[in-house]
């Protein structure tokens, strides 16, 4: 079974404890499957104030993540494990989807998840990174959450996180651009609107046959 670490570097660690230590990642985490480390940026800041982050050469408006502090956050964390890898959520990275989660979740290892901030980071910084991870066309006011949704779609893949051994394989996106079947409970019957006959039947070689009719693809 792979294990998997994440090393969170970020400026927030208070904003990602309560979602890790909860539900199926405090699962994962109680099993040994995974492990969440955090190391706080502003530690590696630099002068009286522990600044991390500077305005842009050229102008502009906001500020930027400084190479200091952030190479020696990362590089503080290679010093203990130097086959960590590095990711970072970024726009102008590869867009991130199942499949992609999946393969990071069969190969298992350490990564270091560095959460940006401000207007941005210093291009010099991607040297350092081995995965750019873009979650869409649209900006967020940090790194925290592009980090939670990475590491909550490998850590559910992981063998031991999710119930049924299938779970996981059935479920949308799981083979390129599938969406998963309608799903029902119990009541067979609420206000006017009932489970499909089919699926009350018993008979699950039509119900497998319903299912594959009714499963459809991402547009």
């Amino acid at each position: 079974m792979p294990k998997i670490k994440f090393t969170v570097i970020t400026l927030f660690q208070e904003a990602l404890e309560p979602y890790l230590n909860a539900s199926m990642m405090w699962k994962a985490t109680d099993k040994g499957i995974t492990e969440f480390d955090f190391v706080n940026l502003r530690d590696f800041g630099l002068g009286p104030h522990k600044s991390v982050d500077d305005t842009p050469y050229g102008g502009g408006d906001g500020m930027l993540l400084r190479c200091e502090p952030v190479f020696a956050a990362i590089e503080s964390v290679k010093a203990k494990d130097p086959t960590a890898k590095v990711i970072i959520p970024t726009p102008v990275g590869k867009v991130w989807n199942q499949e992609t989660a999946k393969g990071f979740a069969e190969i298992g290892g350490h990564y270091i998840i560095l959460c940006p901030h401000y207007e941005g980071y210093d291009e010099r910084i991607l040297s350092i990174v081995d995965y750019k991870i873009s979650l869409g066309n649209y900006v967020l006011t940090g790194g925290e959450l592009p980090a939670l949704i990475i590491i909550d779609s490998i850590v559910r893949l992981l063998p031991g996180v999710l119930g049924g051994e299938q779970s996981a394989v059935i479920e949308s996106f799981s083979d390129g651009d599938n969406l998963e079947y309608p799903q029902y409970t119990k009541p067979a019957d609420f206000r006017g609107m009932k489970v499909p006959e089919i699926l009350l039947s018993g008979n699950h070689g039509e119900i497998d046959k319903w299912r594959e009719e009714h499963s459809g693809h991402a547009n």
